[in-house]
């Protein structure tokens, strides 16, 4: 049995991401059509003799950024320096001991774990001073095979050497939409166009992103497979009776059944928050707001009207509610309670929150922007991202018209359909098909 690694970049982040979802997933069904599963780290912590103790490493609490002395400069110059002449990854394995956070979505679907220290910073400083790449070798371990493919789940300056090379490239936003990112653009650039010349394989998530690959880094069409991703919620959450939620958003929000607008994700330029406020305003809709995402980059124009209302008080900061985390737990009630999902993005590679939304049978204004007509098909209000009157249109009718929201939640799981774990697994048999990984 072939069996894949992928890097633990983003798996390791305390407070999620997106490409964090995409690596879990793709550990889950990667071992659905028969491929062993591994996951490299980058941890702070240097190697220990103890098993357990190396393990912990993976998973441990983040600490506060720590001031370098003269003697840590010298050694973090040095490491960057000899980044790109290779780094040995080792093996750790799964001990049953450590209890891994469950807000984090636990341990992985993973057989086993590599770690190299401080990886991926190293790697990523290295190729910003010297434009090369680092590459990784797995040390000899009788617990644990080396893996026979890597899949990068980002586009990170490092290959593993011996092994194809698969990179999934999420989006091209920083090329695309450069005044919604703080990346150095040349720097980015160079490093798309370093992922698109090692690539054995390259992923995209949608039809768009393939395109803009395609077109703007310049590698062949064969080159590049659409996985597309699936959405296959838990079932201790989807299962839950409408009278249990009901009550949930009651007793915690004050919140009735179908009785709110939702917007979810991180307040960067990209998700638009700032025009769905203003539509939303204009709209004139008492049904409540609910936005729920922490600050990420570049959010003080997004945010300025919304602070601005809520500092003036009066009806309008009432019908506005914000909250920076939700668990993920509340966060799927809060879908499926809400009269229609927000979210109309500048631009999206998936756009994984309209497809949750369509799963959990709640109606979605979405927007012309990269992949979201692709994920929505005809199961959303989509709007220019740009027309705030388009969407303040758009809210005015999900708010008045039941029959619209009904055929949309109607329409939206048949669309949902489209992107079950089981359509996924046909695609990844393909994509790891292609650089001759055995399946089962």
């Amino acid at each position: 049995m072939s069996s894949i690694c992928i890097d633990g970049f983003n798996l390791a982040l305390a407070k999620g991401s997106g490409i964090a979802t995409y690596g879990r997933n793709l550990l889950i069904n990667a071992r659905e059509i028969g491929l062993g599963t591994q996951v490299l780290y980058g941890p702070t912590a240097a190697r220990k003799a103890s098993n357990v103790v190396n393990e912990t490493a993976l998973t441990d609490a983040e600490r506060p950024p720590e001031k370098l002395n003269r003697k840590k400069k010298i050694q973090r110059f040095r490491d960057t320096y000899t980044s790109r002449f290779g780094r040995e990854a080792h093996a750790i394995m799964p001990s049953g001991e450590v209890i891994w956070p469950s807000r984090g979505g636990g341990r992985p679907a993973a057989d086993s774990f590599w770690a190299a220290q401080n990886l991926f910073h190293t790697a990523n400083r290295s190729f910003a001073a010297y434009g090369k790449e680092t590459p990784v070798s797995f040390e000899a371990s009788a617990d644990a095979p080396r893996p026979d493919a890597m899949h990068w789940t980002a586009t990170l300056p490092l290959y593993a050497k011996g092994v194809p090379n698969l990179y999934t490239i999420h989006d091209l936003i920083p090329l695309r939409l450069p005044h919604t990112t703080m990346d150095d653009k040349a720097v980015y650039m160079r490093l798309c166009q370093a992922v698109a010349k090692r690539a054995d394989h390259i992923a995209v998530v949608s039809e768009t992103t393939r395109q803009d690959v395609i077109r703007l880094l310049g590698v062949s069409e064969d080159r590049v497979t659409n996985t597309y991703q699936a959405v296959d919620l838990p079932k201790s959450l989807t299962s839950r009776s409408q009278a249990e939620v009901e009550l949930e958003l009651e007793g915690v929000f004050n919140l009735g059944w179908k009785d709110y607008f939702l917007h979810f994700g991180a307040i960067e330029p990209k998700k638009n928050l700032g025009r769905i406020v203003e539509a939303y305003l204009a709209s004139g809709s008492k049904t409540p707001l609910v936005i729920i995402g922490g600050r990420a980059w570049l959010d003080e124009g997004e945010t300025a009207l919304l602070n601005q209302v809520k500092r003036d008080g009066g009806p309008s900061a009432e019908r506005i509610r914000q909250y920076e985390y939700m668990p993920f737990s509340m966060l799927i009630s809060l879908i499926r309670g809400a009269r229609a999902t927000l979210f109309p993005s500048l631009y999206e590679g998936f756009g994984l929150p309209v497809l949750e939304s369509m799963a959990l049978s709640t109606a979605v204004l979405t927007s012309t922007g990269g992949s979201l007509p692709e994920v929505a098909g005809d199961a959303a209000v989509i709007v220019d991202p740009y027309d705030v009157q388009a969407m303040t249109r758009g809210i005015q009718a999900l708010d008045a018209d039941e029959g619209l929201r009904l055929d949309l939640q109607a329409r939206g799981l048949i669309q949902a359909g489209k992107f079950t774990p089981a359509a996924y697994q046909a695609r990844l048999r393909d994509l790891y098909g292609k650089v001759g990984l055995t399946l089962a």
